[in-house]
């Protein structure tokens, strides 16, 4: 028999973490809140980690000092959210999650990273340490390119930058910066226009090309940051992240890391990410996709039986060194009581047991015309799966 229950979401995310919350007391402690350290606040370390895949978070929460451009700088919902997660999860490989805790970028603000982002001849005006990082729109004589040879010749190549900053706790009962994570958001394709308010032409950047300028405004992006006073010392991760096309429905991913040690003004070795997203059902699947898309076909078959006219299931794979680790899976049906949305749940569950892998994360939304519907979720290894059902 199938564990269905009624439960709050929160509840749902603690349970699937595969540990029991400390019934700890919080812990609180002094934060600094400016660079001349004359000033300090209290901040509440939270007991409750859900599990050593996930930071702690100090309370009151501070948002980022550029909050809000990654809206408006990436393409998708998709690699707004991969961007951030991302990034979280590389810099795992520096800072554990034991002796660190999260706090989202305060170091670069929005006007900084708004500069950043510019080309280099678009802001020449500015200080040195302020000027755009993506090519000049000009040649060598000072000339403006044409549309189609600066989407060869020089691309937009960074969109986005996100911060995120890693705090430790000291022997007195403090909390400082321990360490600084950069993801630089890369384009796979410029998209331009020949005129203004005329079509969109879109041109593919080699990958070559791109891993290379990635690395050249890693670099420069570090030589910037180690002339602040108050970062000189620390540890910085950048990661590079390769950004998908306007109308993929899967997120891009991180394909490199670097890391500059304490007090050094050089990155060391670049470390490669093997990690992408895929789409189910594939029509033709490589080699690797193939076993986990037979899978996802015989549920996908086991869900056209239970509905005369349904129509369509989309899976969304997540492979780490070539293992797939997460499957997610959005399933829009119409329904006219929630009697059948029970019985549908609960078949839906026995399928995900009989014909998905047992040894991956799923999550499956159910959703319709209203919005979700219901959220079954089974974590890797586990014998059965959590069911929530919105009300």
């Amino acid at each position: 028999m199938n564990r269905f229950r009624w439960i709050p979401a929160m509840v749902v995310v603690a349970m699937l973490t595969g540990c029991v919350p400390s019934l700890k007391e919080d812990t609180e402690v002094l934060q600094n809140t400016d660079e001349a350290e004359a000033e300090v606040e209290t901040t509440i370390i939270p007991s409750m980690q859900l599990s050593d895949s996930y930071y702690r978070t100090l309370v009151p929460y501070k948002e980022s000092a550029s909050r809000g451009l990654v809206v408006s700088n990436l393409f998708t919902k998709y690699d707004i959210n991969e961007v951030e997660t991302g990034l979280m999860r590389l810099s795992q490989n520096v800072y554990d999650t034991e002796n660190y805790y999260f706090q989202e970028g305060q170091y670069l603000d929005a006007e900084t990273v708004s500069n950043w982002l510019y080309r280099s001849n678009q802001n020449k005006d500015e200080s040195p340490e302020l000027q755009g990082l993506n090519p000049p729109d000009t040649d060598a004589s000072g000339n403006k390119m044409t549309p189609e040879v600066r989407a060869k010749q020089a691309p937009i190549y960074l969109a986005h930058i996100v911060e995120q900053n890693y705090l430790t706790k000291t022997d007195d009962n403090k909390v400082k910066i321990g360490g600084i994570s950069i993801g630089l958001a890369l384009n796979s394709t410029y998209y331009y226009q020949k005129e203004q308010y005329g079509e969109y032409y879109e041109e593919p950047i080699p990958e070559a090309e791109m891993v290379k300028k990635g690395k050249q405004i890693a670099e420069e992006v570090l030589t910037r940051l180690r002339a602040r006073p108050d970062l000189k010392d620390l540890p910085i991760v950048i990661g590079l992240f390769k950004q998908e096309q306007r109308n993929a429905i899967i997120p891009g991913t991180y394909f490199a890391y670097s890391v500059s040690d304490s007090g050094q003004n050089t990155l060391g070795e670049w470390q490669e990410i093997k990690e992408n997203y895929v789409t189910f059902p594939m029509s033709t699947p490589d080699e690797i996709y193939r076993e986990a898309n037979d899978k996802f076909l015989n549920f996908r078959q086991d869900i056209d039986k239970y509905f005369s006219n349904y129509t369509s299931v989309i899976g969304r794979g997540f492979y780490q060194n070539n293992r797939l680790t997460k499957l997610t899976v959005e399933i829009p049906v119409q329904f006219y009581g929630s009697t059948e949305l029970i019985g549908f749940s609960q078949y839906l569950s026995g399928v995900i047991i009989k014909q998905l892998p047992g040894d991956i994360d799923i999550e499956v939304s159910i959703t319709s015309v209203n919005g979700p519907e219901a959220l079954i979720l089974k974590e890797r290894n586990e014998a059965e799966p959590f069911v929530h059902i919105y009300n």
